[in-house]
């Protein structure tokens, strides 16, 4: 048995955090003003209550101006559109992130279409999600940066590797195999009409695990020495109590797995890491792309 190195998303996402830290300090240094988050929570689901809270202190700990906009549940698709509009249009906002999941009275897409696509940090856009899919840089979704960033972290040579994806999601599925892609592995996108799907994963040297069901992955799943990425996080009963897994039978695979992450403790603190490192980044590239285009009007003008 291999006893598999645990991947601590936790300790790794304050080292990212520190870097982001770097780059504000040097933005705030450049521009005179820190970049700026602003979160739109539309009703009172439990969860996403907790997560915009989190993500508004978190930016803030790292020097970004994180604002959270609560509309209420009743709030129209129009009145949020509105809304959008108002943040689109705000010069010292830079990065804007609408919390999903939406109440089902509003159409998802296209209030995700409707975010400036250069203030798109989350990377749902369908401009950022077209460019990533053509190798071109654009805003990625964070948690399969996150990702990334533990499978690098876990010394895997991704060239060449046969990389399996469980899930074919446009928030981590489709975005992660691009990015694997991008690696130079080899990658196969399973979902749930996947024929003999253990099998398959175990062919897999990169196991990203990504479809919302419990402990799905089984040991016997894995291939000796694959590096196990668990996307998932579950609210289960055991033992009388309610407890977070993922999509990974985490003791199980432990033993079989050379690396593998947590849940919790995992990817989830990548996630937000690289929100505020995506903010940083579109602030960085919004205000180089004013400085050119002022640029070409003086220029033009004289």
């Amino acid at each position: 048995m291999l006893n598999g190195k645990v991947l601590d998303g936790k300790a790794l996402s304050a080292k990212v955090r520190e870097e982001v830290k770097e780059k504000v300090n040097a933005f705030v240094g450049r521009h005179g003003r820190p970049p700026g988050l602003d979160v739109i929570l539309v009703g009172e689901n439990p969860a996403s209550v907790v997560y915009t809270r989190n993500k508004e202190r978190t930016a803030k700990e790292v020097g970004i101006r994180g604002a959270l906009h609560t509309l209420p549940g009743t709030t129209t698709e129009a009145e949020l559109l509105h809304k959008i509009d108002e943040l689109n249009r705000d010069p010292n906002v830079d990065g804007i992130l609408v919390q999903l999941p939406l109440p089902k009275h509003i159409n998802e897409e296209r209030v995700l279409d409707a975010i400036d696509a250069g203030k798109d940090v989350d990377g749902f856009h369908h401009v950022n999600t077209g460019l990533l899919s053509s190798g071109r840089s654009a805003l990625v979704p964070c948690t399969p940066i996150g990702c990334m960033r533990l499978l690098a972290e876990s010394g895997i040579s991704l060239d060449g590797a046969h990389a399996v994806v469980l899930g074919r999601s446009n928030i981590v599925g489709k975005p992660v195999a691009q990015l694997l892609l991008k690696e130079n592995a080899t990658v196969t996108i399973a979902h749930s009409r996947t024929r003999d799907l253990p099998a398959l994963c175990r062919t897999a040297d990169v196991l990203v695990a990504a479809v919302g069901r419990p402990e799905l992955v089984r040991g016997d799943w894995v291939k000796p020495g694959a590096v196990v990425i668990d996307v998932g996080i579950n609210r289960i009963e055991r033992d009388g109590k309610f407890v977070l897994v993922g999509d990974v039978a985490f003791d199980e695979v432990k033993e079989v797995a050379s690396a593998v992450t947590p849940v919790p403790g995992g990817v989830g603190p990548m996630t937000i890491a690289y929100l505020l490192s995506n903010t940083v980044d579109a602030a960085t590239a919004r205000l180089s792309r004013l400085v050119r285009h002022k640029g070409v009007f003086l220029e033009a003008a004289r």
